[in-house]
């Protein structure tokens, strides 16, 4: 298309066309039946068959959100319905907000244990990045007036109904469509239920400093890790106001941005430590590229000392990995170190210290 065809500011196009998703209701009734594979529930075929009718319904009106109420005072429609999870999720993020923002309270550290690996579940032993993160723990806690919120992401793959559900890049289309909190889920229509960010969005906002112990996946983050990276978009940037788009609508959305959108940074000035480590390759560019996200999304790095990148057990057998690490005590040091520069950041963030900023507005702001 030449650019004199495009569509111009005032009048942008929602380009659409990729194909209905919408199952039949045999292919919705195998699918909702696969939650009950185990021969027990097979005691129960009237009860589930008028189960499965009620799905089939939500599913068929598609009844993302079945309980709502007017948004009430302080948004841009106050007549708009919206969901009551998402108003009991930002009323959670407003309190935690409230928090973060008492000065005489005490200061929080989120340390993030981001393997999925765990002695709950398949693979029989804990992580090696839990041993890490406990020695951050015990570090931390020893700081005067510190609290530690302890975030295990393993319980994604061992703990009952405990999900964090893809990002569906509604930023893409503009980003006042990606709300703060975000209002993708729970997709109730299509059984997109316990997603756990509508706890960990306040447990984020609630914090001082964060610091995430993890490890290298294929040259990646882990996909548990990467799970809740996407889901945090709307923390840089959301629109923390959805009658404003009047729900979903992507229309409203890219309107609103073409006016001049903020780009609110919603977890600014929250120092993070960073504990990479990984067996081959890859633990320096995932250190780099986890610093970047973050520092994009205007948190204070805490020093040099809170930023470590190691390997363990450099080419040797994975059996013996945990041995590997029993012989490295310098780790165990300079895990240690991250965390006691994390807690030195805070206190000099929370102390009234402010990172050298520019005086002008950032150009480019997205």
């Amino acid at each position: 298309m030449a650019d004199s065809e495009r569509p111009g500011k005032d009048a942008p196009t929602v380009r659409t066309g990729q194909g209905s998703t919408k199952l039949s209701r045999e292919e919705f009734g195998r699918r909702w039946r696969e939650r009950f594979y185990d021969p027990a529930f097979e005691a129960l075929p009237a009860e589930l068959e008028r189960v499965e009718a009620v799905a089939w319904t939500a599913y068929d009106e598609y009844r993302k959100s079945p309980r709502t109420r007017p948004a009430g005072p302080g948004f841009a429609d106050p007549a708009f319905p919206l969901p009551i999870e998402w108003l009991h999720a930002r009323d959670r993020i407003h309190e935690a907000q409230a928090a973060h923002d008492d000065p005489g309270g005490a200061s929080r550290i989120l340390l993030i244990c981001a393997s999925p690996r765990s002695d709950e579940t398949c693979p029989g032993e804990m992580s090696k990045t839990f041993r890490l993160a406990r020695t951050a723990r015990e570090s931390l806690q020893r700081e005067k007036g510190f609290d530690v919120d302890l975030l295990d992401l393993s319980h994604l793959t061992s703990e009952f109904g405990r999900v964090i559900f893809p990002c569906k890049a509604c930023v893409s289309t503009a980003m006042p469509l990606c709300h703060w909190p975000c209002s993708c889920y729970p997709n109730h229509a299509v059984g997109q239920v316990n997603d756990w960010m509508n706890e960990l969005y306040p447990r984020w906002v609630a914090a001082h400093g964060v610091m995430i112990v993890t490890p290298v996946h294929w040259y990646q983050a882990p996909s548990a890790l990467k799970l809740m990276m996407d889901r945090l978009v709307c923390a840089d940037g959301g629109n923390p106001d959805p009658t404003s788009t009047q729900g979903k609508k992507p229309e409203k959305a890219k309107e609103l941005e073409l006016r001049g959108w903020s780009y609110p940074r919603h977890l600014a000035g929250r120092a993070f430590a960073l504990v990479v480590h990984g067996d081959a390759a890859g633990a320096e560019s995932l250190r780099r590229g986890l610093h970047d996200w973050l520092t994009d999304m205007s948190l204070v790095p805490a020093g040099h000392a809170a930023l470590v990148d190691r390997y363990i057990g450099y080419y040797e057998p994975y059996a013996t990995s945990h041995d590997a690490l029993d012989a490295d005590r310098a780790l165990f040091s300079e895990v240690s170190r991250a965390a006691e520069t994390l807690a030195s950041a805070v206190r000099q963030l929370r102390g009234g210290y402010r990172p050298p900023a520019p005086a002008s507005a950032d150009p480019r702001p997205k």
